[in-house]
């Protein structure tokens, strides 16, 4: 009898329609800060919100249109490579229009819906955005500029555009499209699932140098006789450098394994600026250190 009663609520349990997911609706809740930037304490932002400021070139709003747009790593699934994905990956608009996004992140993590390039004297940080952690729902309102043109459009958490995350918005006819759109146009570089770190950082350099701008051919300055301390200099440089390739050499293969082409070079120039802006500023303090050290040191200071 207990076995009936146990496959019984087994098979109740089987059968019973799925929970359908409850969206935290962030619409009501947003508290307007100025210029356009709306924000909750729950995870909900909007910026860049305009819903009544003409753009110039505009003299009437064209048309009314809204639109829905679902965020989240389900809709990925059909692009072979990517991890996360909005539903729609191309919109199409005529000049002037004002435009309501309802955003909805279906995921369990924070997504974004960025627009760039718009008029800074009218959206100051030229772009309109939209974000929420998920499940949840969010909806901002913009008019778009006159002319034809195309807009990226993406989502600016960390890896989330690389993994996928990235549609375009053509104003008119647009100007062309952007590269590397899923689904829409083709990857500056195509993923290689056959190769390894070696092939992929092969394919990288190539594309540098394919990007690359041609040098102009100039004559050579005359060869001069360096001291035999500038050759050791040299080959100190170059062994020291050889050194340190070696041991990152394992960092680097751990930290680039299973990333794209495309994703080790975005890896690569984020650390590159990270460098820099560490060098900067420990090079600006070092000048203000010699500067306060000076002004103690010299007589009428």
């Amino acid at each position: 009898m207990v076995k009936l009663l146990s496959a019984g609520a087994l098979i109740f349990m089987l059968s019973a329609p799925v929970a359908a997911v409850e969206y935290e609706d962030h619409d009501g809740m947003l508290m307007d800060h100025g210029d356009g930037h709306l924000m909750d304490m729950a995870g909900g932002m909007v910026m860049g919100q305009n819903t009544s400021t003409l753009p110039g070139g505009c003299d009437s709003i064209a048309e009314t249109k809204e639109i829905t747009v679902h965020a989240g790593h389900k809709y990925a699934e059909k692009f072979p490579g990517r991890m996360f994905a909005f539903d729609t990956q191309e919109f199409n608009f005529k000049p002037c229009t004002k435009l309501t996004v309802h955003f909805i992140n279906d995921d369990n993590v924070r997504h974004q819906w960025m627009m760039h390039g718009l008029p800074k004297y009218l959206y100051p940080k030229g772009m309109f955005h939209l974000e929420v952690s998920g499940p949840a729902k969010i909806s901002g309102t913009l008019i778009l500029p006159p002319g034809d043109k195309t807009y990226l459009v993406h989502c600016d958490i960390a890896q989330h555009m690389e993994k996928g995350m990235k549609a375009q918005l053509k104003v008119g006819k647009g100007d062309g499209d952007l590269p590397s759109i899923p689904g829409v146009t083709a990857y500056v570089v195509p993923d290689n699932y056959k190769g390894n770190l070696t092939t992929v950082m092969a394919e990288v350099s190539a594309a540098a140098a394919a990007a690359a701008p041609a040098v102009v051919a100039k004559k050579p300055a005359p060869a001069v006789q360096q001291p035999p301390q500038e050759d050791s200099m040299i080959s100190g440089v170059t062994v020291i450098g050889l050194v340190v390739g070696l041991l990152l050499a394992p960092f680097l293969a751990r930290k680039f394994k299973g990333m794209s082409a495309s994703e080790v070079v975005a890896t690569i120039f984020d650390m590159v600026r990270t460098g820099i802006e560490l060098a900067v500023k420990l090079l600006s303090k070092l000048v203000k250190l010699v500067v306060s050290n000076k002004n103690k040191i010299l007589p009428g200071n």
